[in-house]
């Protein structure tokens, strides 16, 4: 399950280096030190984080929330690893960080949200805000509390006038569009009944696929990460009545129960679930897939065969929309 932690930083650095362009400009950091007495903080202890480029003129009452990513911490090891890093941290993070892509403020690069409030949420509990543990291991003091951080957070945009939004986008890149799906209707019903709200998930829909080996290898991984962080009861609830509360990390099982508008964004050959959900390093000890991991180009027709059966049982889309 820890090999999950070498492609963590991989993919997280993606989602930032992919909007990361001419048109960044950057945006300091904003800390909620008050959420540290709620018990709303980082694996570390520390207070939670975001980024806020503030509206204007049209845009004034419009607001564009995205969630950072950076994939999850499954147990007490991998956690203890992230606790010293951004993704655990707020004393590692930036102090700055580029606003470009559907975040920048140039018309040009961003017709559509540069003149809105946009955010950007940063990342460090490891359990795509979920988590919520009130026990603080005296030896490793890990805080598994993503589901306050989520709250705290919230709480303070709407008290810096989110609380008047008239449009609003949750998004999310990876663990942040996985959080963008799971908070959607949560997200909504905090804004005015007049808003118009909806949700962006970009490579956040991961899929319940046996690896190449038939082993369950990614359910049993949120498996652990729902136990390691106690988010069972932070899950959709639509979800977690049917199923069990690991399950509910997987979108499929419930996508359809969202009552908010939600638009998923996902490559069709996804390169980090292939490499960790079909063919992670463990069912593949002989390095049979390490090149088509790598680059699609240099897959057999087979390993092709494979991902389509694995992406998309019997063939049929329905099963997960």
């Amino acid at each position: 399950m820890e090999a999950f932690a070498s492609f963590t930083l991989i993919h997280a650095i993606f989602c930032t280096l992919f909007t990361l362009r001419v048109d960044a400009s950057f945006v300091n950091i904003t800390y909620v030190k008050s959420a540290v007495v709620e018990g709303a903080v980082c694996l570390d202890g520390s207070p939670p984080a975001y980024h806020l480029s503030p509206g204007s003129g049209s845009g004034a009452n419009n607001w564009l929330v995205q969630i950072e990513g950076g994939g999850w911490c499954n147990n007490i090891s991998t956690c203890l690893a992230r606790k010293y890093s951004r993704l655990g941290s707020s004393k590692q993070m930036a102090k700055q960080i580029a606003f470009s892509g559907i975040l920048s403020n140039r018309q040009s690069f961003n017709p559509d949200f540069y003149k809105w409030n946009k955010v950007k949420v940063r990342y460090c509990d490891g359990s795509s805000f979920t988590g919520d543990v009130d026990r603080v291991n005296p030896v490793t003091k890990l805080h598994y509390r993503g589901a306050r951080i989520w709250v705290a957070i919230m709480e303070d945009l709407l008290a810096k006038g989110m609380n008047r939004a008239e449009n609003a986008l949750l998004s999310g890149c990876s663990a942040g569009g996985l959080t963008s799906i799971i908070h959607c209707d949560n997200f909504r019903s905090l804004l005015p009944v007049s808003a118009r709200v909806k949700c962006l998930s970009d490579a956040g829909f991961f899929i319940n696929a046996k690896d190449i080996t038939g082993a369950e290898h990614i359910k049993a991984y949120f498996n652990d990460v729902v136990s390691t962080h106690g988010s069972a009861k932070n899950l959709p609830s639509s979800c977690t009545t049917r199923l069990s509360p690991g399950m509910c990390f997987f979108p499929q099982y419930y996508a359809q129960k969202i009552q908010t508008p939600l638009f998923i964004l996902n490559a069709a050959y996804d390169s980090w679930q292939i490499r960790n959900i079909l063919a992670p390093g463990a069912a593949d000890p002989h390095g049979t897939w390490h090149d088509c991991k790598l680059d699609i180009k240099q897959c057999s027709s087979s390993q092709l065969h494979m991902m389509q059966v694995s992406a998309c049982p019997g063939g049929n889309w329905e099963l997960f929309f």
